[in-house]
């Protein structure tokens, strides 16, 4: 069999493959919004670039004959990307190595780069998705609990009117919740292929409208010692809440509370959904604070409107989960709920290397660069990827909460 020497588009080509093939969470979300960046990829994007992702406006319905107009809002999210990669070097006897022994080689390598696009991705979700079950934390090990874990994430997705008939809800557990839900599933009537799959490979299958999937990567989220205290005045919106002063610790970014007499609403009818509206810290509030920042905003009317009132300062708001506590943050989704963009990169000239390859395949962009260390008689290529992530729609997310 004749050797096939490593070339910078053979790398890339192979990367890419078993990029595409380690990813889990970020298989699954939405990758559309690399074109953003496409409008001039000889020039490549550079880390810390951004762009505004429009999110579509909303109306609110006219009843009668007369016409109503109504202003245009469109909203934008902000995606900023970041580069990384991992670098391997051939000596001149590993230069015509099988490709087969190639792929051992960038196994290794794009494990790390995999690991990190979603140990970042799995972050947002956990600071972004406010959406919050099984505050209590307790693994679902029994049949009952496996199927209420799956019906519960699916009930607050259609809540949130996420789409259902497209096929494309999924969730992410952690090693732990996904060996309970094994467990949870044992005895469940299943078609002979779910079963089987489930029995090889222990991991869940495909089931209730959802696409399971465990990843390492799921990240976790302590709770401060903070202890809710009530709302200082009445009829407050926007996404900064004053508050009695927060006592007994600080409440962590990333922790969910509830606030008293507010609920969530459907957002195209705007109708109560008759469950309490969830939101998640968006930054540490320190003890003796009386602001607490929060996401979503607080919309009370007109098409944006997210809740049925303002918080009322009789009762304190509900920090979800116990105080000074642990819990995976386990992620059900629609993949509209967050975006990855992986994009090109500015492409060096001919001069000071080899060569140079950048390949895109179903929303995944890496570039390969060879060059020569004549000193050690090594070929290196570094490859490199250029991502971002961003939270497009977290009303389409829900976190499950486990106990680490």
């Amino acid at each position: 069999m004749t050797n096939t020497l490593a070339t910078s588009s053979i790398v890339a080509r192979e990367s890419l493959a078993v990029l595409e093939n380690m990813l889990s969470f970020s298989a699954n979300v939405n990758r559309d919004w690399q074109d953003e960046f496409q409008g001039n990829m000889s020039r490549g994007y550079a880390p810390g670039a951004t762009i505004n992702i429009k999110k579509p406006p909303r109306y609110t319905y006219r009843a009668g004959r007369v016409a109503v107009p109504q202003a245009t809002t469109e909203t934008t999210v902000p995606l900023t990307v970041s580069q990384g990669g991992c670098d391997i070097n051939f000596n001149s006897i590993e230069q015509t190595l099988f490709l087969t022994k190639l792929n051992d080689k960038l196994t290794a390598a794009m494990a790390p780069v995999a690991n990190e696009i979603d140990r970042q991705g799995l972050q947002l979700a956990r600071f972004a998705t406010y959406n919050t079950l099984n505050p209590a934390g307790a693994q679902p090990t029994t049949q009952a609990l496996a199927v209420g874990a799956m019906t519960d994430v699916n009930t607050r997705l259609d809540i949130m009117a996420a789409p259902v008939k497209d096929g494309r809800r999924s969730f992410v557990m952690g090693p732990a919740l996904n060996g309970a839900m094994v467990q949870g599933f044992a005895g469940l009537f299943n078609m002979s292929e779910r079963i089987n799959g489930q029995y090889r490979t222990g991991y869940m299958q495909d089931s209730f409208g959802l696409r399971p999937m465990m990843d390492q990567n799921v990240d976790t989220h302590t709770n401060g010692a903070a202890t809710a205290t009530n709302i200082a005045g009445a009829g407050q919106t926007g996404s900064a809440i004053s508050v009695v002063a927060i006592a007994g610790g600080t409440l962590t970014r990333g922790t969910v509370i509830q606030l008293p007499g507010v609920n969530s609403v459907n957002p195209q009818s705007r109708t109560d959904n008759g469950v309490a509206a969830d939101f998640v810290v968006t930054a540490d509030a320190l003890v003796g604070a009386t602001t607490i920042n929060i996401s979503p905003p607080i919309v009370t009317s007109g098409p944006f409107q997210n809740v049925t009132a303002s918080p009322t300062t009789a009762a304190p708001y509900v920090i979800r989960g116990a105080a000074s506590t642990a819990y995976k943050t386990n992620i059900g989704f629609h993949k509209d709920a967050y975006t990855l963009a992986m994009v090109p990169l500015w492409q060096p000239p001919a001069r000071g290397v080899i060569s140079s390859e950048q390949m895109s395949h179903n929303g995944f962009t890496l570039r390969v660069v060879e060059f020569y260390d004549g000193v050690n008689d090594n070929a290196i290529f570094r490859i490199d990827v250029l991502f971002g992530w961003a939270a497009t729609y977290p009303e389409l997310g829900v976190k499950y909460y486990t106990l680490t």
